[in-house]
């Protein structure tokens, strides 16, 4: 097990099978850093293009299609003193007669003060003046190459993850990710500062930072969509338009996963499911939504 610490020089707005900046074994440690969403650095220099520009991929050695990625998020630490938003809501979020309402959407900046651990608008409205949020940091962006020669633009997500901005993605959290091509070849970047459940203003604090995370490989996994574990909950993420598709895949991964792990046939499954299941709605602004079908983990048989 190597801890590996990679600066990176290059960085990508599609998710494909793109020649790997580092090979890494089951069971190694990285290190690296991320850019904003709009390709800028931790000293402001823009290095990469938008949207999302990843750093990777990362080719992870013995990793075969059928087998599933399993990432770590072990640290994320701001590494820039600002961070940026846009004003106003995205319009699909509220009432048509509402839309003319909304303000320009405008980039506004927010300061990251890490010794007190808060965030703040540079320049404050009066009804905000003393009003400051927590620095919750995430993982907007991440995932594996696709299959079938494919190269998806790091806006969207789908099966292999990708944009699915869920502020679930945070340290202590380990997601499973399908792999489709050999090595898995995992990308990551979009990190924020802070964000709400569906990314409804269409960005969260978005800034630089450096990541640590770990790789295994879970041989023969045969899993559909990405899957996720912290210490109080399992969870599995779909990502598709309309919602109620995203919905449908997630949920649909979470039956499958409690009978391949809990041994559930279906009926004790949907039992299960019918009274304990939560949906997070994680993102409401991409090319394709995203929602987590989550169960907290005392629900679970066995679990005590």
């Amino acid at each position: 097990m190597t801890t590996h610490h990679f600066a990176p020089n290059t960085f990508f707005n599609t998710l494909g099978a793109h020649a790997p900046v580092l090979s890494v074994e089951s069971g190694d440690t990285v290190i690296t850093e991320t850019l904003d969403a709009h390709g800028f650095d931790r000293d402001g220099v823009q290095r990469g293009r938008d949207p999302n520009p990843m750093t990777g991929p990362f080719f992870v050695k013995g990793a075969e299609p059928g087998d599933a990625l399993a990432v770590k998020i072990v640290r994320i630490e701001m590494n820039r003193a600002t961070g940026w938003t846009r004003q106003g809501l995205a319009w699909n979020v509220v009432e048509p007669a509402q839309i003319p309402l909304m303000p320009a959407r405008e980039k506004i900046v927010w300061d990251i003060e890490r010794n007190s651990g808060r965030i703040s608008l540079q320049e404050p409205l009066a009804a905000l003046r003393n009003w400051s949020i927590p620095i919750e940091p995430m993982i907007g962006c991440f995932g594996v190459a696709p299959g079938d020669g494919e190269a998806i633009s790091t806006a969207t997500s789908g099966r292999f993850g990708g944009n699915m901005d869920y502020r679930g993605f945070k340290p202590g959290c380990e997601v499973q990710f399908p792999v489709s091509v050999p090595g898995a070849l995992f990308f990551l970047g979009d990190v924020h500062g802070c964000q709400g459940d569906g990314e409804i203003a269409g960005t969260g604090i978005e800034t630089s930072a450096e990541v640590e995370f770990s790789v295994r490989m879970i041989k023969g996994a045969n899993i559909g969509w990405p899957r996720g574990e912290t210490e109080t909950d399992i969870f599995c993420a779909g990502n598709a338009r309309p919602l109620e598709q995203a919905l449908q895949h997630a949920t649909a991964e979470m039956l499958v996963w409690l009978e391949q792990r809990y041994g559930l046939d279906r009926i004790a499954a949907s039992h299960l499911l019918g009274m304990a299941v939560r949906y997070d709605i994680a993102n409401v602004f991409n090319p394709a939504f995203s929602v987590v079908c989550r169960i907290e983990k005392p629900w679970l048989p066995n679990s005590n």
